[in-house]
């Protein structure tokens, strides 16, 4: 086995078959992030030999999905999707890596190494067959290993490693030592043809050519280590450091369920959740920081990088606990500043077509998100929490009523209240300049009294933001509009 190559190269190869699902986001953060604290360089290989499956809105899916993230490639194919691509060791998309493929082939078949089998479907299917009636796995059973090759173009063949029996043992940078013995792998089928490469035998290639030094994958990989580096050593190649990441499991630890695991990670943005919080979410799917930070939950990616210890992955399955990452959104909405969110916010803010009842300048509504931040779990809650600042509210007359009050007190205190911004500029509409406003009135009746019926009259909700940050927000007109609304609904 020769040794690893020394520069820190790692990849992450997705077949653009499908939307980039949260495990896919995981292995490539975990590569990402590793790459980026040990200095050394991510890969994005795109794995597009199946041609049936494969498909380039996919592929662009893909590139979008890890740039929305802030996954960023050193080498690979063109952010913008295009059929570009940057770097020294491409093509980056196996599809356009055809003669290299074929140049290894040739080489394994010349030296015996490899052969083609002539087996046919039906013959497979009865050692199959066979193998389940006696309760032993099938492995195929060589027969063609030794078969006349010299007829293979007038019929019909795959490719076939000749598997070398002996036990393989390689250690894991996770899970520490793993043997295998190749007696119960068998001669695997590497090519359909010497132009078509399948999986096990393209990714050994690819590595070697792309001088990848350690492979981090899901742990369903495993199986597929040592067909691997048996190819390795036939081929001459370096054996990189394998690194297997656990599952991620449902919050019963049971397998993630096909319709959570499939997910697109572009939903997430849809559904409003920021890219630092999908990343430190992520981040925390199998791994936990030491030291000081080993109870800190929150982290930027800067932090991660900085932090990110491969020797961390635990062996365990990671459970996805989506109570977890609401409250991670939550908290990275809370620590971006207010221009950033009010960015973020603002095609959901300004989404379904709102009718306004007056037109908010861009001050305004980032004054909106200000006075809404604290209640958003996600993005999209904006829609929601700011409804009312759109449109007159809709609310019974009883709720404007506090506690004992009756509603011809209410109502007595909301033409008070009416006179008082019927007597203020635009300007002194501030809750600087309204707090000591209405302290007469607020010493004469109590706070609850005044102050619980002008919230509701702005907001038409029982929870919302001061009426004094409202009213900022609204303007004296507005305000003006919804108090008489309130006093004919209490009259």
């Amino acid at each position: 086995m020769q040794q690893f190559h020394p520069e820190i190269r790692v990849r992450f190869a997705p077949s653009p078959t499908g939307p980039m699902t949260l495990g896919n986001a995981r292995t490539a953060l975990f590569n990402w992030l590793f790459a980026k604290h040990m200095n050394g360089s991510f890969v994005l290989r795109i794995e597009d030999t199946d041609v049936a499956r494969s498909h380039k809105d996919h592929e662009r899916d893909l590139i979008s999905a890890l740039s929305w993230i802030g996954i960023t490639w050193d080498e690979g194919p063109s952010v913008d999707g295009s059929e570009g691509e940057h770097g020294s060791f491409g093509p980056y998309r196996q599809s356009a890596r055809t003669p290299i493929y074929e140049e290894y082939l040739r080489d394994l078949l010349k030296r015996g190494l490899a052969y083609r089998c002539f087996c046919t479907k039906e013959q497979l299917e009865a050692d199959a067959a066979s193998a389940v009636s006696r309760g032993i796995p099938h492995i195929y059973s060589g027969r063609c290993r030794h078969a006349d090759q010299s007829d293979h173009v007038q019929r019909p063949s795959v490719i076939r490693f000749a598997m070398p029996l002996r036990r393989i043992v390689f250690t894991d940078y996770i899970r520490g030592e793993v043997v295998f013995d190749t007696a119960t792998i068998g001669d695997i089928v590497i090519a359909k043809d010497e132009r078509t490469p399948l999986y096990n035998f393209a990714v050994v290639v690819d590595d070697e050519r792309m001088r990848i030094s350690h492979v981090i994958r899901g742990e369903d990989h495993i199986a597929n280590t040592p067909k691997q580096i048996a190819l390795q050593e036939a081929l001459g190649f370096a054996t990189p450091i394998y690194a297997h990441l656990p599952l991620i499991l449902a919050s019963d630890r049971t397998k993630l369920s096909k319709r959570t695991a499939d997910i697109s990670i572009l939903n997430y943005q849809q559904r409003g959740y920021l890219p630092e919080a999908i990343m430190n979410f992520l981040a925390f799917l199998g791994w936990h920081p030491h030291g000081v930070e080993s109870e800190k939950e929150l982290f930027t990616p800067l932090e991660l990088m900085r932090s990110f210890d491969l020797s961390r992955v635990q062996k365990a399955g990671a459970v996805f606990n989506p109570e977890k990452l609401d409250w991670l959104n939550g908290q990275h909405i809370k620590a971006l500043p207010i221009a950033e969110l009010y960015q973020y916010c603002l095609p959901f803010l300004l989404s379904d077509n709102r009718q306004h009842s007056h037109s908010f300048s861009s001050q305004q509504l980032m004054g909106i998100v200000r006075l809404v931040r604290d209640r958003l779990t996600v993005l999209s809650d904006v829609r929601s929490e700011t409804e009312f600042f759109f449109q007159l509210p809709s609310y019974e007359k009883e709720l404007l009523v506090w506690k004992t009050d009756s509603i011809e007190h209410t109502h007595a205190i909301l033409r008070r209240v009416r006179e008082l911004f019927s007597s203020i500029s635009e300007d002194e509409c501030t809750a600087h300049f309204l707090s000591p406003a209405f302290e007469p009135l607020i010493s004469e009746h109590g706070k609850g009294s005044v102050l619980w019926p002008v919230r509701v009259a702005l907001s038409g909700l029982r929870g919302s933001p001061g009426p004094f940050e409202i009213a900022e927000v609204l303007g004296v007109a507005e305000v003006i509009r919804r108090l008489d609304h309130a006093l004919t609904l209490s009259s």
